[in-house]
């Protein structure tokens, strides 16, 4: 098991790379991507979810708190995932 959850941390540090460090905002994009996609990753998860699919929800959510920061991410790396 804790090997699993060391796999899960690899792949999650590695999309991090995707979206940078910035204002607070951004931190928190980080935060909430980082527990979102920990969760989608584990056995619990009712269904399996794309790196992806767990940003758009992740920006959905911290919009309602800052609705005119624009949180960046790549773009790129996110539609092939």
């Amino acid at each position: 098991m804790a090997r699993k959850a060391k796999e899960m941390r690899e792949i999650v540090k590695e999309e991090l790379v995707h979206i940078p460090e910035g204002p607070d905002p951004q931190m928190e994009l980080r935060m909430v991507y980082w527990n979102k996609r920990m969760h989608s990753l584990g056995r619990k998860s009712q269904r399996k979810k794309t790196a992806k699919e767990v940003l758009e929800e992740s920006v959905r959510s911290l919009e309602q708190y800052y609705p005119n920061f624009e949180f960046k991410y790549d773009v790129e790396f996110f539609n092939s995932r």
